[in-house]
Order: structure tokens, then C-alpha cells, then sequence
């Protein structure tokens, strides 16, 4: 053996039987050196020190057993729980001592984690239920996209069963429109079970360690097809409303003065007649002219061009261009978002105008401000008007309270607020008389 080498530790049983060994070595040693230094007769001596030694190696190592064997029990215990077998105990003579209070809390340990398992266990059962009965689609690919996980919708989209589509990529799939641009969106496509406008939404989840991209796909054809025949039922209501009010007016001067022109004898007046009758068709015909510009701006809303802004630059300037009143600023942390400067700033004038209207008509103050509400940044504006009577119509296009007003202001503002991925609110006030609009925006 080389020198520089380390002599092999002793094993735990080893080292059990040698401090047993060293522990009966003095009282053994004294006993044999009395026996064999007295006058007794050799055949004595032999037979005392032969069960003397006996005896000193027999409890030596049955004290390694009384060890080692528990030690050995508690492995092969935590061995099953290991391998998941939970139905496994272990027992002990007395309960009340150390090894019994080990061989419990073992058993207790065994019990629990076959509670976990078993809850586990329900509850991957349920999941798997939930989705292989849900009716929406569900994908879960790897970062390789390949496909590793499928329900029944996704295998009745895709015309196939389970074991053909699963490993195969996205592109095999004809599903790699799903896993790209953003995590909720709305897709028209045509996939081997169907065809129409889908909706996907997409999230990153791991399973044992794995990163996995879900895609969710359900089918929303229905769903806008009905949402898009009420807006056009409420688009041909209004429509028809507003050309009913113009051509009604319209057709019954243009009879009247058909009927003077059809006379044989002109009145005196009928210049003047006809003068009058004519003013009012313009008049009418340029309302319903207004009237289908201000439909068109709804429609033409431009996407907005998203750039970092400065909120408090951006209410400032707001501000600014309100002369009727002074506006009090309320200004909160310095705050950047991505938004359209034109846009937003378009936003705030309005619903400034609208709450100095309010306040011009009872002398009472505007104010506004800023202040961060965890991912969000809120804008208000309040004012000291009358309040609200009632929120239900704020939001309905050209449905206005204000003499003259074209009814397009709030929806614009709105439509703005949600292109940008936020939101607009309009609520009397609680503090006192007026109203306020909560202009929320992503921080």
C-alpha cells in the first residue's frame, strides 16, 4: 500500500464492535489475569477464560445487532417511501423510547405523504378530466415546438388522434401562427376540423422541470358573428333614426313648395316660400352630413403610434389649452408610459372640456391629476357640476346632454383608452358634487 494513502475508515458496524470490544476489555482482562495468576487447576482456568472470552465477544456483537438491525429497518422504511410505497411501518418493542418515538414519526411521515400523493393524484385526475372534456383546444408544446400534449378538442381540430400529432412541430401542425405575435389574439384560420375565427391565448408553464408554451385555442366565430349583428342592428337603429329625422323634414318642404310651383298662379311670396323651404333642406342636409362624418371618424380611429410619455408632460399641456377656467394640477410621481402623445392629449382635452362645461354651469372648480395604482397609472379629472343622472348612455355614440354636443367625444376617448390597453371610467363623485373620470393606462 502506498504510504501517502489513507488507512480505509471503519465501517459504522465496525466501529460499534470495537467500542463494544473496548468496553468489555478492562473488566475482561482483570478477570483473566486473576484466573490465571492463582492457584487454580489448569483444566479450570482453560474453561473459565474460554467463557469468559465467549461471553465477551457474544455481548459484544449482539449489541451490534441491537443497532445495526433498527438502523437497517429505518433504511428499508425511507427506501419504500422513496419508491412511493406508503404502506409500509415499521414497529418497535417499546414505544415510549428513542427508537420508538423514531419509528413514529416515520410512520407519520409515511402517512402524510400518502395523503399528498393521493390528493396529488385527484387532483392531476381532475385536471386531466377538465381537459380532455373542455370544448376549447389545448396545446402544450416544448421549447423544441413539438408537441407533447393534447385534449380531445385539439385532436378533433386538427382531424387526428393523439398519437399521430403528438411529436410533431408546430409547422407540421400548421399551428405556428399560434405561437407567434402576441399572447392573446384573435386568428382567421382554416384547420383540418373547421374553419372560422379563433381566439388564442398563450402562457408559459413548466411540468417536472420542463418548460412547456400552452396554446389555447376556441372557436369565437359565433360569438363575434352574434356581437357584430347587434352592432350592426344598433348601427342601422341609430341610422335610420338620425336619416328619418333629416329626410322626414326634408320630404315634406320639398312637397310643399312642389305644390306651390304646381299652382297656375304664383303667390306673391312664393319666392320667399321657396327662399325658406330651401334653407332648411341645407341646413337639414348639412346635420346629416356632420352626422355621417362623425360615424366615419368612429371607424377611421387610427392604431396608436406607442412611444415612451411622459404622463405629467402630457396632462400639463392638457391643461394648458383650458382657458375658460384654471384648472387645478394635482401632480403626482414622475411617470413614463407607452402611448400616443396626439391621441391621449386628444383624450384629456375632452374630458377636460367636458368637466369645465359641467362646473361653468354651477361656478364650481376643475381639478386633476395622476397617481400610481400598482401596474396601472391613473389619470383624473374632476369636476363640481350636477353630477351624473345617469351612466347608463355615456358611452352609446352621439348620445350627448349638452346643447349642441356631438355625442362622439367620450367614445372617442374611450376608444383611445383601450387601444391602449387601458381603460376609461366616468362615476359621480363621493367627496362631494361633480363627477370624475379615471383615465387608466399601463404603467
Amino acid at each position: 500500500m502506498n504510504v501517502h494513502e489513507k488507512p480505509a475508515l471503519l465501517s459504522h458496524e465496525g466501529r460499534i464492535v470495537l467500542l463494544a470490544f473496548l468496553a468489555g476489555l478492562p473488566g475482561s482482562v482483570a478477570a483473566l489475569w486473576l484466573l490465571w495468576s492463582g492457584d487454580a487447576s489448569p483444566k479450570v482456568q482453560w474453561t473459565i477464560s474460554t467463557v469468559i472470552v465467549a461471553g465477551w465477544l457474544g455481548f459484544a456483537f449482539a449489541v451490534r445487532e441491537r443497532v445495526v438491525f433498527p438502523l437497517q429497518t429505518l433504511s428499508n422504511l425511507l427506501g419504500a417511501l422513496r419508491e412511493g410505497d406508503f404502506s409500509v411501518r415499521g414497529r418497535s418493542p417499546r414505544p415510549d423510547d428513542a427508537l420508538g418515538d423514531v419509528m413514529r414519526e416515520v410512520n407519520t411521515l409515511g402517512s402524510t405523504l400518502r395523503e399528498q400523493r393521493l390528493g396529488a393524484l385527484e387532483a392531476t385526475t381532475l385536471l386531466r378530466s377538465v381537459m380532455r372534456e373542455i370544448a376549447v383546444a389545448i396545446f402544450a408544446f416544448d421549447e423544441h415546438e413539438r408537441l407533447r400534449l393534447v385534449n380531445r378538442a385539439g385532436e378533433r381540430l386538427l382531424a387526428a388522434p393523439a398519437e399521430r400529432l403528438l411529436g410533431l412541430t408546430a409547422a407540421e401542425l400548421q399551428l405556428e401562427p399560434c405561437l407567434d405575435g402576441p399572447l392573446v389574439t384573435t386568428l382567421q384560420m382554416v384547420f383540418p376540423g373547421g374553419a372560422g375565427r379563433w381566439g388564442v391565448r398563450r402562457t408559459r408553464v413548466r411540468e417536472h422541470g420542463m418548460p412547456l408554451e400552452l396554446v389555447v385555442i376556441s372557436d369565437i366565430t359565433q360569438a363575434l358573428s352574434e356581437q357584430e349583428l347587434q352592432a350592426w342592428q344598433r348601427l342601422v337603429r341609430v341610422l335610420g333614426h338620425e336619416l328619418n329625422n333629416s329626410l322626414t323634414p326634408i320630404k315634406s318642404i320639398a312637397g310643399s313648395l312642389e305644390s306651390i310651383m304646381a299652382r297656375d298662379e304664383l303667390p306673391d311670396d312664393w319666392r320667399d316660400d321657396m327662399r325658406r323651404g330651401l334653407q332648411v333642406i341645407t341646413a337639414r342636409s348639412d346635420s346629416l352630413g356632420r352626422f355621417i362624418g362623425a360615424y366615419a371618424r368612429l371607424a377611421k380611429l387610427p392604431r396608436p403610434q406607442l412611444q415612451p410619455l411622459s404622463v405629467a408632460d402630457c396632462v400639463r399641456r392638457a391643461v394648458s389649452l383650458e382657458t375658460r377656467l384654471p384648472v387645478k394640477l394635482e401632480e403626482g410621481p414622475p411617470v413614463t408610459v407607452q402611448g400616443d402623445p396626439d391621441q391621449l392629449e386628444q383624450v384629456l382635452i375632452n374630458l377636460l372640456r367636458n368637466a369645465t362645461d359641467a362646473s361653468l354651469a354651477t361656478g364650481g372648480g376643475v381639478s386633476t391629476g395622476w397617481h400610481r395604482d400598482g401596474a396601472m397609472i391613473e389619470v383624473w379629472v374632476k369636476d363640481e357640476g350636477h353630477g351624473l343622472s345617469s351612466t347608463a348612455n355615456l358611452f352609446v355614440p352621439f348620445f350627448t346632454t349638452k346643447p349642441g354636443g356631438s355625442g362622439i367625444g367620450l367614445v372617442l376617448s374611450r376608444q383611445i383608452a383601450e387601444g391602449h390597453g387601458g381603460a376609461l371610467t366616468l362615476e359621480n363623485r363621493n367627496d362631494g358634487p361633480g363627477c370624475v373620470a379615471r383615465l387608466r393606462l399601463p404603467a
